[in-house]
């Protein structure tokens, strides 16, 4: 597939790095830094192109004329629109992805189109961080929180912890711990090396463990693996910018929250708009003022400023003073993996959350829904099975019977409106949603075309 990225910042430069990494994909980035451009080249197997994304000239030398997709991802919605325009209007390019921050523009759905503005997809980085943060917040103790078939089952990423019911047991034990409960361990992680899963592997404290739930069942496993944790009732929030004054919005009904920017101007309209939040100008990695406002009582503390170096100081001293749990955001991949597990809680990668959204799009097959996991080391997908046993290598198969990639696993099938564990001896049938987990990224194009109607071997 030949795809054109427009703009090298943070989500840019991961969407090229992880599509580059699929040899079916040919990428191609266009930025106005050439500094940047050849840093991407001299690590990556990609074309560049330097220049402003919405020019016709510019676009024609990266190859529009012959793509399959664009991407545009510059800082501004306007540049990224325009591109999305004229890449139709002169090249009719068949998909057309946008990043588009200004939650004016979402409001209006009926801007977009063929008809309209020609973007296919309009991604907001800012309210998927924003949403998967949110869960996170919901859902105390868990790593990343992640939705299939519309919510209907969930995987769950946790670390074991002391005191947690299956730590030191069995994998086979968990039927007798939750017997009521169909629950699927996708993975686990013990530091960097993936642990086979067999009957008799036993959790470790300290394990990263993945599993595939109901919705209504995952409270019951997550109890399984760490003691029981209280409600979020207080949460702090470093930085009124659009994630977090979005955060604040959505929490703010059910928890006691509290904004801190440095900012005036951005905590004057804070407070003009949210209605039941404690907005407060001055720095959050202040000592006096976090001690002011009860840091030690507080069950969140979420760094979500545009500093990252300000989002980790911030949130090891919040840490420090007595906040249970710590969260920071933090773009480059490697201050995220230093950081995670130890003074910092969760390190959230905003281009780690945002690539999902792009994946599905440029997936072989029918995928639908993409998740990028382990800093993009590992993957989970569903994909639709849009075929029947005749031209279809799973359809009417038995798991146990599809020749699956190393490292692949399939974790629950949602028919209709149910949603089950996969077993050895579950058969798929058509119109089947499938859940998989992929601890080798490598493997991502087989995968795919299990999902393609007419490739049966």
């Amino acid at each position: 597939m030949k795809i054109i990225i427009l703009g090298a910042g943070q989500v840019g430069s991961t969407a090229a790095q992880q599509l580059s990494r699929e040899q079916v994909n040919d990428v191609t980035v266009v930025d106005t830094r050439d500094e940047v451009l050849r840093d991407l080249q001299d690590r990556l197997d990609i074309r560049t192109v330097s220049g402003n994304a919405a020019h016709p000239a510019v676009l024609e030398a990266a190859g529009a004329a012959g793509a399959d997709m664009i991407v545009a991802l510059t800082n501004s919605d306007e540049v990224n629109m325009i591109a999305c325009q004229v890449a139709w209007t002169l090249y009719q390019t068949p998909t057309k992805i946008a990043r588009i921050r200004s939650g004016d523009y979402h409001r209006r759905p009926e801007l977009f189109g063929d008809t309209a503005i020609p973007v296919d997809l309009a991604i907001s980085p800012e309210q998927l961080v924003t949403d998967y943060v949110e869960r996170l917040i919901r859902y105390p103790g868990a790593l990343q929180v992640l939705d299939f078939a519309d919510g209907r089952v969930r995987l769950v990423g946790m670390r074991a912890l002391k005191g947690g019911k299956l730590v030191g047991h069995q994998l086979r034990e968990l039927r007798d711990h939750i017997p009521n409960r169909d629950v699927r361990v996708a993975a686990i992680y013990r530091g960097d090396q993936n642990v086979k899963l067999e009957g008799d592997t036993i959790i470790a404290e300290h394990d990263e463990v993945f599993f595939i739930a109901a919705r209504d069942d995952m409270r019951t496993m997550m109890k399984e693996l760490i003691t029981e944790e209280a409600p979020v009732r207080r949460v702090v929030i470093a930085g009124a910018g659009n994630i977090g004054f979005r955060l604040a919005r959505a929490l703010e009904d059910r928890a006691q929250v509290k904004l801190i920017d440095r900012s005036v101007e951005r905590t004057r309209r804070a407070a003009e708009t949210l209605r039941n939040t404690l907005v407060l100008t001055g720095d959050a990695a202040d000592e006096e003022l976090l001690l002011e406002e009860n840091i030690d009582d507080t069950d969140v503390f979420v760094a979500l400023t545009n500093a990252e170096e300000i989002n980790i100081l911030s949130a090891m001293l919040a840490k420090r003073l007595g906040a249970r749990r710590v969260m920071a955001l933090i773009n480059r991949p490697s201050y995220a993996e230093l950081m995670e597990g130890g003074k910092i809680d969760i390190a959230i990668s905003p281009q780690t959350i945002t690539i999902g959204a792009l994946l599905s799009h440029v997936r072989r097959g029918d995928v639908v829904r993409v998740h990028s996991l382990r800093r993009g080391a590992a993957e989970a997908m569903e994909a639709i099975v849009h075929a029947d046993s005749r031209n279809s290598p799973v359809a009417g198969k038995r798991v146990d019977e599809i020749d699956l990639p190393e490292g692949t696993t399939i974790g629950a099938i949602v028919r209709g409106e149910k949603a089950m564990m996969a077993h050895h001896d579950t058969v798929i049938e058509a119109d089947d949603h499938v859940i998989l987990f992929l601890t080798d990224r490598r493997h991502v194009e087989d995968v795919g075309r299990l999902f393609q109607a007419g490739t049966r071997a």
